[in-house]
């Protein structure tokens, strides 16, 4: 089943977090409420800046470690062909 997503949310100081969920949008409202991951108890998310979404639950939890194993200029290029 294709319901899951890969998403990209930019901070306040300008760093990049990746994830997964089957909801990017109630994941993000997470997040922004502090009930999210615990890297947001330091960092607030300002915005979702990429999603990949048809992935399954597998292929979504692949790409979320490749994407979090690339430096940021790899992740700013990703972000840039998506636009």
């Amino acid at each position: 089943m294709a319901d899951w997503s890969v998403y990209i949310i930019e901070c306040c100081d300008g760093s990049l977090y990746t994830g997964i969920t089957t909801d990017v949008e109630r994941r993000f409202r997470q997040h922004r409420a502090g009930t999210g991951a615990k890297y947001f108890r330091a960092k607030q998310p300002v915005r979702i800046v990429y999603t990949e979404n048809e992935h399954d639950r597998a292929t979504a939890s692949r790409r979320e470690a490749e994407i979090k194993r690339m430096g940021r200029a790899e992740k700013l290029a990703i972000l840039q062909a998506a636009r």
